[in-house]
């Protein structure tokens, strides 16, 4: 995608995850469907893993992936883009944290900090999680640093590999 305006462009990192019919495609079209958002280009994405799931018992195994992007968009309104793609892979939110055909969060926007009623960023739990951590590790600098000063280094430490397992496409 081409990004032509004169905004500030920022760097943001997505978590992708899905478990629910073919994850691993979910995952490879939402991949796709990021690069088309208006005023932003997928830089790069990390390979493919399945992680076990986190949240109510007897759910299915989810395949999971983290992009970084560079957008022109607004935090919110990038969030709105992600929410579309959701809805065109069916998403449904009905258990919290429960099966899903499409799961795509905002990790980091860039140094920022943000508190609304629709969006947290960093998100809220990845630096406890290492299907986020690890996929995450594969695509951002070595010394990337939360904004809370935590290093990308430091959790990978506090969040071992585990049953983690990258996959292949």
């Amino acid at each position: 995608m081409t990004l032509a305006t004169n905004k500030p462009s920022h760097l943001c990192y997505i978590g992708l995850g899905s478990n629910l019919d073919n994850p691993k495609q979910q995952v490879i079209e939402a991949l796709n469907a990021l690069d088309k958002i208006p005023n932003t280009a997928l830089l790069k994405h990390s390979s493919l893993y399945r992680s076990d799931p986190v949240g109510p018992p007897g759910q299915p195994d989810y395949i999971n992936a983290v992009a970084a992007l560079s957008t022109h968009l607004e935090p919110e309104r990038l969030l709105d883009e992600l929410q579309a793609i959701e809805q065109d892979h069916q998403r449904i939110r009905k258990i919290h944290w429960g099966p899903r055909t499409l799961d795509l969060d905002i990790i980091l926007f860039g140094s920022q900090i943000i508190t609304t009623d629709r969006l947290t960023i960093p998100h809220p739990y990845a630096h406890e999680r290492s299907f986020v951590l690890w996929p995450l590790a594969e695509i951002a600098p070595e010394d990337l640093q939360f904004p809370n000063g935590n290093t990308l280094t430091h959790l990978l430490v506090s969040n071992p590999l585990g049953t983690l397992e990258k996959i292949s496409v």
